[in-house]
């Protein structure tokens, strides 16, 4: 008998993937709900927020269909290193959820420990996909059709670093209303899925074909009005994927225009934070970005549908950008 044509496997994997989502999604929630993983409200978010205390929270878990699908379907190196980065920093944010709920109060581990739990992970996984990136992609940051912008082997592991670190954050940042981080990050995979397979790097696609399936299936559960969140566990795993693919695409530079949206969430809450320190004003009404536009009076439906769209126009300038 023959293989399936890619293609098919594809949508197979896709398909698959959704369906196991949908099937694991109730119970799951069920048994977050009774190990009481339950969301506070924090203090700092709009008020109309309270109403979202008590939502099971740690949803993120259902990420791991994905990635343990992707590794079965298609086992290659390129698979199993982005799963393992996706797998680790799902981890780092299982144990942020986890400590927050139990100390209570929002105060799970402090942003510097997440960077440096990112960091540890981030360093193994770019000794693997130098190991494995084919010879025309080594070193390369940007690729668009047959042509590769390359750097030194330092800078490379610099940009990588970088990007994994500022992706996994921005995600988290992201994931502050019904449904926005999981939508947003969308249409980025569907970039990198397609460059990867242009490139020849057709593990990357294989996983994030998967994790995109595993998204569109927790959004049955995670759209407004949400009944369960994420949490850190979901957000930094995503973050993990997005950056894990563009370095294994050549692309890091494409990064902060496909995933325009979680850089102008992480810049809001930067520029906010230093121009109060300096000033004791501020820029925004409330940072990250999206409560800005809460505040403002737009419906967090509104707000949500906003970033969707410019996040699947941004990744389409990417995507021509790289043809």
């Amino acid at each position: 008998m023959n293989a399936p044509p890619p293609l098919a496997s594809l949508a197979f994997l896709f398909c698959a993937v959704l369906v196991a989502t949908l099937l694991v999604g109730r119970p799951a929630i069920a048994a977050l709900r009774r190990l009481s993983f339950e969301q506070r409200a924090y203090e700092d978010a709009p008020k109309t927020h309270a109403k979202k205390s008590g939502t099971p929270t740690m949803g993120g878990l259902i990420f791991a269909v994905g990635l343990v699908s992707a590794v079965l379907f298609h086992p290659d190196g390129a698979t199993a290193a982005i799963a393992l980065l996706g797998a680790a920093c799902l981890a780092i944010g299982f144990f942020d959820d986890y400590t927050s709920i139990r100390r209570g109060r929002n105060r799970g581990l402090r942003a510097r420990d997440k960077f440096a739990l990112t960091f540890v992970v981030a360093v193994p996984f770019l000794v693997l996909a130098d190991r494995i990136t084919p010879p025309a992609l080594r070193d390369a940051v940007f690729t668009f059709g047959n042509v590769a912008v390359h750097v030194p082997h330092v800078l490379w592991y610099a940009l990588g670093l970088l990007a994994i670190l500022g992706t996994t954050h921005a995600v988290n940042l992201t994931d502050g209303l019904d449904g926005l981080a999981a939508g947003t990050v969308l249409p980025p995979l569907a970039v990198f899925a397609w460059l990867g397979w242009n490139a020849g790097a057709r593990g990357v696609t294989f996983v994030d074909v998967a994790v995109a399936a595993t998204i569109a299936g927790f959004l049955a559960f995670n759209r407004h009005p949400a009944r369960v969140f994420m949490g850190d566990t979901g957000s930094l795993a995503l973050g993990g994927v997005l950056a894990g693919s563009a370095i294994l695409t050549g692309s890091h530079l494409l990064l902060p225009l496909v995933g325009g949206v979680f850089a102008a969430e992480a810049l809001s809450v930067i520029l906010q934070v230093s121009y109060f320190k300096m000033t004791r004003k501020r820029i925004f009404l409330m940072s990250p970005l999206h409560h800005h536009f809460e505040l403002a009076g737009w419906p967090e439906t509104k707000v949500t549908a906003r970033f969707w769209t410019a996040s699947a126009l941004l990744s389409l300038a990417g995507a021509a950008l790289a043809r």
